[in-house]
């Protein structure tokens, strides 16, 4: 008998060229890239930059030390530091860092080095005056995040409110069977079923619009002693607040070395109660989808299974789903995280934040996707009225609570309404003319014989034609 085959293993793989670990550097890219201006190392790094040369402004124009101010035209060239910030201070900044082994100090010497080259030697040592590496970190992570928040992540999520806004005007008439638990339940439409999801997410924009996006800028230990001792006699905290909140930001006056990282935590809190609701909506039009209410309108060239030719699978909303997934569990261990520092300081704060573009990034592919498959079903308004046909038993909630008003009214003696309708409805189906024929037997008032007689499973939706829009 022969044995089983034995294979060499290898020993030593291809080396391939530098990879990217993470899909969204790789696969995704084209999706997420606008986050990379704000939320890579090398955006941290140009809002670094930014930091430390609107500190030497704000000190120059306000004559501290004996310095006069900046002509506008030395302003303008300073700006252009972080302004023109490209290729060659990234590579600049690499090499020196793999020597301090410390990112901001590296970035004050970028700051000092082009200070020569622009002949401003005189103010080189307001570089990084009194401030602590936390000082310019906390602004440049406000801004940051401040900026991709506002500049790509609500205009994404906006994208995908207006959509939902679109579709639920669109089907605002479309009458739809509910399942409630997952049961033939009180008809509704598609569009007032759309337009919760955009209602929802619509208040918690704003709450997410309306965050606060703080900084601190008070020192080693939130304190201002370095400036203290460097001049007793200038209101440093008034100094730092004009300068934080100069730059679009909010101020923190009472801290320790760290900005507490409490505005972090709604925000991403807020993000994370968005992505829910964002998660809601993608499992359920993908169920709507797999019961036919929706069908999916086949893209050009692409291909649903390896194997099945007949397919289109909902990839978007599987796509959103478990990005929203990732997105969830990343946000929620920042905020877990950054509310806890031990004492004054510890690091812990540092790596977590590097991941913020890493989690910003997920839930910005599922907003892409969301808004992708929104665009890409088309409403199968047969179905939905073939389905409600089929379940004329919906009708008894009408029923039983019209006989209830009527024996109020004083124009029925029937007993128990809603026990009479459980034993004419529950578990079978009840066809129109069955419910008709009970209908027109029953004891209450012409008026309201003739509304149950005239209500279909269709036509019963309450107003969610006028909700919906």
């Amino acid at each position: 008998m022969r044995g089983p085959i034995r294979r060499t293993p290898l020993t030593t793989p291809n080396t391939f060229p530098v990879q990217p670990l993470s899909p969204l550097d790789g696969r995704y890219r084209p999706a997420v890239a606008p986050l990379g201006d704000y939320l890579s190392e090398s955006g941290l790094n140009r809002a670094r930059v930014e930091v430390e040369v609107e500190w030497l402004i704000a000190l120059t124009d306000r004559s501290l030390f004996e310095t006069s101010p900046l002509s506008d035209s030395d302003k303008e060239r300073l700006r252009g530091l972080y302004r023109d910030f490209g290729q060659n201070e990234i590579d600049w900044l690499a090499e020196k860092e793999a020597v301090t082994r410390h990112d901001v100090k590296a970035v004050e010497y970028l700051v000092r080095d082009r200070l020569s080259t622009l002949g401003l030697d005189a103010i080189a040592e307001l570089t990084h005056f009194a401030c602590t590496s936390e000082d310019i970190n906390s602004v440049s992570y406000a801004l940051t995040v401040k900026r991709a928040v506002e500049n790509v992540w609500l205009p994404a999520l906006d994208a995908v409110i207006e959509k939902l806004r679109a579709l639920g005007v669109e089907h605002a008439d479309a009458a739809m069977l509910s399942r409630t638990h997952g049961q033939p339940a009180t008809p509704s439409t598609m569009g007032k079923e759309l337009a919760v999801f955009a209602w929802r997410l619509e208040r918690v924009r704003a709450q997410i619009a309306a965050s606060d996006f703080l900084a601190k800028f008070s020192g080693a230990t939130g304190t201002w002693s370095a400036h203290l001792s460097a001049d007793p006699d200038a209101d440093w905290p008034t100094i730092a607040r004009e300068y934080v909140e100069g730059l679009g930001l909010g101020f923190n006056v009472l801290t320790t070395q760290i900005e507490s990282h409490d505005w972090q935590v709604e925000l991403y809190d807020r993000m994370r109660h968005a992505g829910g609701i964002l998660h809601n909506l993608a499992t359920d039009i993908w169920t709507y989808i797999s019961i036919g209410y929706f069908t999916q309108i086949p893209v050009a060239g692409a291909t649903g299974s390896s194997t099945m030719p007949h397919k289109i699978n909902p990839i978007r909303f599987e796509n959103a789903e478990a990005n929203l997934e990732l997105s969830a569990a990343l946000l929620g261990s920042l905020s877990q995280t950054l509310v806890t520092s031990r004492l004054q300081r510890d690091l812990t704060d540092s790596t977590t934040q590097r991941n913020i573009g890493v989690a910003f990034g997920h839930s910005l592919l599922a907003l892409d996707n969301l808004r992708r498959g929104l665009g890409e079903i088309s409403l199968a308004r047969e179905v939905l009225l073939g389905d409600l046909d089929t379940n004329w038993e919906v009708l008894a909630e009408a029923i039983q609570t019209v006989i209830r008003a009527e024996v109020v009214a004083g124009r029925s003696t029937i007993s128990d309404p809603y026990a009479l309708l459980k034993e004419l409805t529950r578990g079978h189906r009840v066809g129109a003319a069955e419910l008709a024929e009970f209908v027109s037997g029953l004891e209450i008032g012409d008026a309201a014989k003739q509304r149950l007689l005239a209500l279909t499973p269709a036509t019963y939706t309450g107003i969610a034609e006028r909700l919906a829009k």
